[in-house]
C-alpha cells in the first residue's frame, strides 16, 4: 500500500534520530519555503581578485548619483568595491621617507633602512612611492619592482630596519644601502584570527615589549614540520625552553644547547602562525613571554582579531578599527582617494554608529577623554552634536550642541550595538539597553530591556522589521517590545560544536530574500569561521514553529541585498597567500561573492565547483495498531512503535523542482543503536518509480546532489510499505 511521508519542516537536533520522527534530523546546503526543503542558491566571484587577509566587515550604500559601493574591511586593508573593481581606501599612518634598499645575493629578503624610527610590526602593509636610484646598481630589483608596489613587513631587526620578501630572489649585484624611496605605513588593524592566551593583552597586536633577546640564524631552516632544530648565532641569552619568531612564523622549544647554539624539540608554526622557509641570517626574537601577538604574560587573556565598524554617514562611509581610530571616506571624491582621520573624534573606541533619522555619530566602549587612548572605558558611550561629525566641539557638551555622553551600569563590556526602526540597541556582555532620540536637553534616553541576555560577538546580531535577533552566551534572544528566549531545536548541537574562543569572528547576516537570519562561526578545534546555523523568521511564523537549519557556509561577513540586487558575503583561505596587490603576503585571502545565484560556485575565470546538499529524516516505523484511516486503508501507521518490520517493494519520488540527478537513500536500521545500512538511487527528472527490496525496523529518508548544475526542491514522496513480521 503506498503511503506518503510527511515531516514537518526545519532540523531537530535536540532529540536522537528515532526522536525526530516525523521531522528532518539534519544536513547541509538546504532551506525551507513553504515548509518545504530546497537546495539553496549558489554563489558567483565578484570582482577579479583575490583580496588580502581575512575580510571581517562588509557594507554596502550609494552616492547621490546611484552609484553603489561595497566597503569591505580585512584584517590589512580597508577596500572600496564599485563598478567590478577594488579600490585600495585604507589610511596612512605615517610616511618614511628618504629609505634605502639593501638585498642579498640569491635570497628574497630586501632590508629597507629609513632615517628615523619607522614604528612597524612584524606583518604591517607598507607601500613604496618616489623610488629612485635603484635600476642603476645592476641589481635583478629595479625603480620599478617597488614603486607604487604594496608588501607585507616580515621583520623587523631594528627600530630603523625592517625587512620585506620579494617574487623573486636577487640574481644580479646585491643592493647596498641603495636608491631612496617614501613609505607608506598603513594603519595597523590586527590579526586575522581570535585566540586565546596569556598576558595583560593591551599592547599593540603583533608587538613584543622593549628589550627582548634577539640574535639571527645561523643556517637556512627549511618549510618542513618534521625540521624542528634551529640553530642561531649564538642561544646563550635564550631560556632553556619557550618560544621564538622568526619572520611572522612562531616556533617552541623544549632544549637549549649553548655549545652548538640550538634550540630543539618544539614545534613549528606555534599560536595560529604559519610555517615558512627561513633564510641564514634571519631575525631571531625570544617570545616566550608573550603568546602570538600579545604582551607579557601574567593571567588568561583573549587576542582581539583585527576587525572593522562600517557604516556611512550620508555619501560618507564611516570606518572604525576595533578599539582604535575612526576614518571617513567620501564616495563623491575620486575612488583614488583615501579614507582619513574624522578630526576631533575619539581615538580609541569598540563600535561606532550613525544614528537614524537624528545623524548623530555615535561611539560605544569608547574615550572619556577624547585623544587619550588609556581612558578608553569599555561601557562609556559618546556621540556627537547633531549633524556635525568634524567640528572642533563637535564631541564636547556645550550649552548650545547636542554632543553627549553616557556610561551604561549592567555590565563589564559594551559587545555590541545595532540601528533599529524605534531604538538604537546596545547590548553589553549581560544585558540589552534601548538608546532612544528624545531631543534637548537629554538628547538620547537609556533603558535596560533585559538581563542575562549578553551579546556573544560584536557582530552577532541583526535587527529586521522592528525585531532584533542575536546570539548570547546562554543561547538565542531576541526583542520585539519584548525580550523572549528564541526556542530552537538545534541549540545544543550549535553550542556543543562552538569554539568560544574565537567569538568574536562570529558574524550574523541578514537573507530578506528568503527571510532568514544567519550565524555563521567557528567550530570546536576551529580558529576560521566553517559552520552557520539559520533561523527562518518567515517560515517560523507562517508555521508558528521554530525552524531552524545548519550547515558548512564559511563567510567571514555578509551584506543584504538592499543596495545590490542579491546578498554580498566574503569567504576566507587562511592558506592562500596569492592576493592581488601585496606582496610577500603570509595572511590568507578573501574572495567576495554574490550570493543566491545559480546553482554552483563560480571563481575567476568561470571556474565551477559543485555546491553539493543533503537533508535527512529522522527515523520513522509502523504499527499494526491502525488508526481508523489506517484501518479503512487497510494499511499500518507509520509513526508507530516499530514493533513490526517493515518491507518497502518500491517509492515514488516526487520533486516540485529538479534539474540534474538526485541521489535517494533509504537508511535503515533494525535497532536504534545499530549503524544505518545505505541503499541508494539516482533519480532523474524520468524516473517514475524505484522498486526495492528493503526490510527493516526503521527507516530514514536522505536527498543529496553532489553534482554541478544540480538543483532540487522536494515534493510529496511514497514508499510501498507492509508489515513483514515482528522478527528482523
Amino acid at each position: 500500500m503506498l503511503q506518503k511521508l510527511g515531516f514537518l519542516p526545519g532540523f531537530n537536533k535536540q532529540v536522537s534520530e528515532l526522536g525526530a520522527e516525523g521531522q528532518w534530523s539534519d544536513g547541509d546546503n538546504v532551506r525551507f519555503r513553504y515548509g518545504t526543503p530546497e537546495k539553496i542558491g549558489g554563489w558567483q566571484q565578484l570582482g577579479a581578485d583575490k583580496l588580502t587577509g581575512a575580510g571581517r566587515a562588509l557594507h554596502h550604500w550609494d552616492d547621490n548619483a546611484g552609484i553603489k559601493y561595497a566597503a569591505i574591511g580585512t584584517n590589512r586593508i580597508l577596500y572600496v568595491y564599485s563598478g567590478g573593481i577594488f579600490y585600495d581606501i585604507h589610511p596612512i599612518r605615517t610616511t618614511l621617507t628618504g629609505c634605502t634598499f639593501t638585498s642579498t645575493s640569491s635570497e628574497t629578503s630586501v632590508t629597507v633602512t629609513s632615517s628615523g624610527t619607522n614604528g612597524l610590526n612584524d606583518g604591517d602593509i607598507v607601500k613604496f612611492d618616489a623610488v629612485s636610484g635603484v635600476t642603476a646598481v645592476g641589481s635583478t630589483y629595479t625603480d620599478g619592482s617597488f614603486e607604487d608596489t604594496k608588501f607585507m613587513v616580515t621583520s623587523v631587526p631594528t627600530a630603523t630596519t625592517f625587512t620585506i620578501t620579494m617574487d623573486t630572489p636577487e640574481s644580479g649585484t646585491p643592493l647596498s644601502a641603495s636608491g631612496s624611496a617614501s613609505v607608506l605605513c598603513y594603519y595597523r588593524v590586527g590579526p586575522s584570527q581570535q585566540l586565546a592566551g596569556y598576558g595583560w593583552g593591551t599592547g599593540t597586536w603583533s608587538g613584543t615589549a622593549a628589550g627582548p633577546a634577539t640574535t639571527t640564524l645561523n643556517t637556512t631552516l627549511i618549510d618542513d614540520a618534521t625540521v624542528t632544530d634551529v640553530v642561531l648565532t649564538s642561544s646563550a641569552a635564550f631560556p632553556s625552553t619557550g618560544e621564538i619568531r622568526i619572520g611572522t612564523e612562531d616556533i617552541s622549544f623544549t632544549a637549549n644547547n649553548t655549545t652548538t647554539n640550538t634550540l630543539s624539540g618544539g614545534s613549528r608554526s606555534v599560536n595560529g602562525t604559519t610555517r615558512a622557509l627561513h633564510t641564514a641570517g634571519a631575525t631571531v626574537t625570544n617570545i616566550t613571554d608573550y603568546v602570538a601577538w600579545g604582551e607579557a604574560s601574567s593571567a588568561d587573556f583573549t587576542i582581539d582579531p583585527g576587525l572593522w565598524v562600517l557604516d556611512n554617514y550620508g555619501t560618507k562611509l564611516i570606518a572604525l578599527i576595533y578599539n582604535g581610530q575612526c576614518f571617513e571616506w567620501d564616495a563623491t571624491g575620486s575612488t583614488s582617494t583615501r579614507a582619513t582621520i574624522i578630526a576631533n573624534a575619539p581615538t580609541a573606541s569598540r563600535h561606532v554608529l550613525v544614528s537614524a533619522p537624528s545623524r548623530h555619530l555615535i561611539f560605544f566602549g569608547t574615550e572619556t577623554t577624547i585623544g587619550s587612548g588609556g581612558t578608553q572605558d569599555d561601557m562609556f558611550i559618546r556621540w556627537s552634536n547633531q549633524e556635525e561629525i568634524t567640528g572642533t566641539d563637535s564631541y564636547t557638551v556645550t550649552a548650545t550642541n547636542t554632543a553627549g555622553t553616557q556610561r551604561l551600569a549592567a555590565g563589564s563590556v559594551i559587545m555590541g550595538a545595532k540601528r533599529g526602526r524605534d531604538a538604537i540597541y546596545v547590548w553589553t556582555d549581560t544585558s540589552l539597553f534601548l538608546m532612544r532620540f528624545v531631543g534637548q536637553p537629554f538628547t538620547f534616553s537609556f533603558e535596560q530591556a533585559g538581563t542575562n541576555c549578553g551579546l556573544l560577538g560584536k557582530n552577532a546580531c541583526v535587527e529586521v522589521d522592528g525585531t532584533s535577533y542575536w546570539m548570547s552566551e546562554n543561547g538565542f534572544f531576541m526583542y520585539d517590545g519584548q525580550l523572549k528566549s528564541m526556542p530552537c531545536l538545534v541549540e545544543d548541537f550549535v553550542y556543543d560544536s562552538l569554539n568560544s574562543t574565537p567569538k568574536d569572528l562570529i558574524n550574523c547576516g541578514l537573507n530578506n530574500l528568503f527571510g532568514e537570519i544567519q550565524w555563521f562561526y567557528c567550530s570546536a578545534g576551529s580558529d576560521v569561521v566553517d559552520r552557520v546555523v539559520t533561523y527562518s523568521y518567515v517560515e517560523s511564523k507562517m508555521y508558528k514553529r521554530p525552524i531552524w537549519t545548519t550547515g558548512t557556509l564559511d563567510r567571514t561577513a555578509w551584506a543584504d541585498s538592499a543596495v545590490f540586487d542579491k546578498p554580498h558575503a566574503c569567504a576566507y583561505n587562511a592558506t592562500d597567500h596569492a592576493s592581488f596587490d601585496v606582496t610577500g603576503n603570509t595572511d590568507g585571502t578573501t574572495i567576495y561573492y554574490e550570493q543566491e545565484t545559480g546553482t554552483d560556485q563560480v571563481d575567476t575565470g568561470g571556474v565551477i565547483t559543485a555546491v553539493a546538499s543533503n537533508i535527512l529524516s529522522g527515523d520513522f516505523d509502523i504499527t499494526q495498531k491502525r488508526s481508523a484511516q489506517g484501518q479503512m486503508l487497510g494499511a499500518p501507521d507509520l509513526r508507530g512503535d516499530g514493533e513490526y518490520i517493515m518491507k518497502i517493494r518500491r517509492f515514488l519520488p516526487d520533486f516540485i523542482s529538479q534539474t540534474g540527478n538526485t541521489q535517494i537513500s533509504l537508511l535503515t536500521k533494525n535497532f536504534p543503536n545499530d549503524s544505518a545500512v545505505t541503499t541508494s538511487f539516482t533519480i532523474t527528472t524520468a524516473t517514475d518509480k524505484i522498486d526495492t527490496r528493503v526490510r527493516a525496523r526503521s527507516i530514514a529518508l536522505k536527498i543529496a546532489n553532489t553534482a554541478s548544475a544540480e538543483n532540487w526542491k522536494l515534493g510529496t514522496f511514497r514508499l510501498d510499505i507492509q508489515p513483514d513480521g515482528r522478527r528482523g
